[in-house]
């Protein structure tokens, strides 16, 4: 199970990878190495909260080099929702952070590579931020297929989605 916190308002995330000896912090969806660095700062006198923090950040350090613990910055989680767009996966959400709906995105837009026809007449579009699209509709698809053409892929209802390429009519489409 992978798990992601925030601190506070910083723009960066921690990533925790399956390890048995760093549990998810259930009542807080935390790092329990997390956890130990914000206990620090209730500790009172200087000295002690130092060397709380020196042993904190330390471990939080050695799970960082060792792969338990990986720090990602929200650009990469923007970026990583950004390319996994069209995919269902349910698992998302909570390792990419809160699931913040001014984090969602509802449309790409992109240019496209190639597209054409396959044997039972649906188009593939090839997108150039690596994304492939499959026609689901039967509706004829009348555009000018020609490459760098502006592509617009946005979400649309009961979890489908539509692609317009420059003025066309939408076309119902499914990630490949």
């Amino acid at each position: 199970m992978r798990i992601i916190t925030t601190l506070g308002a910083a723009t960066f995330a921690v990533l925790l990878l399956p390890s048995s000896s760093y549990a998810q912090n259930s009542a807080t969806n935390r790092s329990p190495l997390l956890e130990q660095v914000a206990a620090c700062r209730q500790i009172t006198s200087d000295a002690e909260r130092l060397g709380c923090f020196d042993r904190a950040a330390g471990a939080l350090d050695a799970a960082e080099r060792q792969g338990e613990v990986v720090v990602v910055e929200r650009g990469q989680i923007r970026e990583a929702r950004r390319q996994l767009f069209g995919f269902e996966i349910p698992s998302l959400p909570p390792m990419f952070g809160r699931d913040d709906p001014a984090e969602r995105i509802d449309a790409v837009e992109t240019t496209l590579l190639s597209a054409g026809q396959g044997l039972d007449g649906k188009w593939l579009f090839r997108l150039a931020d690596g994304s492939e699209w499959r026609q689901i509709d039967s509706d004829p698809v009348r555009f000018q297929n020609r490459t760098g053409m502006e592509i617009r892929v946005r979400r649309a209802a009961l979890g489908s989605y539509l692609l317009t390429a420059g003025r066309s009519r939408a076309v119902r489409v499914k990630r490949q």
